[in-house]
């Protein structure tokens, strides 16, 4: 009896990653894709993450979508299942032409996808570069979506290579939100 019960224990719980798939698919690209509670968002929630990049597939090629955004939430979704290859060859596709890229995007893109391929110094010299970006004039009037100003960190996507600095080794899933270590008694940040 005890090892029956150690073993339901050890075992993973099942997911529940069922949904409205049509109704999902039937949605705007700002309800599919920005809504943080909501659209694929809700699987990925549920740790459903490959379902959530087959979504996020299926609703681009419906719609016949090209924004990079899908495809490198798609590629997320991939890299967050443990799927490295199709989430690099996703995130290659998200990348913005040069005289488009006035934020760090796609040195955001080619931090992620050096952590992902296991090259440190890669990483190292994306997160240098982003980092040594000079804020844009127009970042001080920013404004959400409701037109309130924000204060949005600059610049975006540091944190993530940061992150993926300081968890160095683990998967993508842990790394991109690891936390920051706790300031000691008395330290300045």
């Amino acid at each position: 009896m005890l090892m029956e019960i150690l073993f339901m224990l050890a075992a993973p719980q099942a997911r529940d990653c069922a949904i409205d798939r049509d109704a999902l698919l039937a949605l705007d690209q700002p309800a599919f894709d920005h809504d943080l509670e909501g659209g694929w968002r809700i699987l990925a929630a549920r740790g459903c993450h490959t379902q959530a990049a087959d979504l996020i597939r299926d609703w681009r090629q419906i719609h016949r979508a090209q924004d990079a955004i899908l495809t490198w939430h798609e590629g997320q979704m991939r890299a967050f299942a443990g799927d490295y290859a199709a989430a690099i060859t996703l995130f290659k596709r998200s990348r913005k032409p040069a005289d488009r890229d006035d934020f760090g995007w796609n040195l955001y893109v080619d931090g992620s996808i050096a952590f992902l391929s296991g090259d440190r110094t890669k990483l190292r010299g994306a997160r240098a570069e982003l980092a040594a970006m000079a804020k844009p004039d127009i970042w001080a009037r920013l404004q959400d979506t409701d037109g309130r100003p924000t204060s949005t960190p600059w610049p975006p996507n540091l944190h993530v290579l940061d992150a993926f600095m300081r968890c160095w080794g683990m998967p993508y899933r842990e790394a991109y939100s690891c936390p920051k270590p706790a300031m000691a008694d008395g330290a300045k940040p």
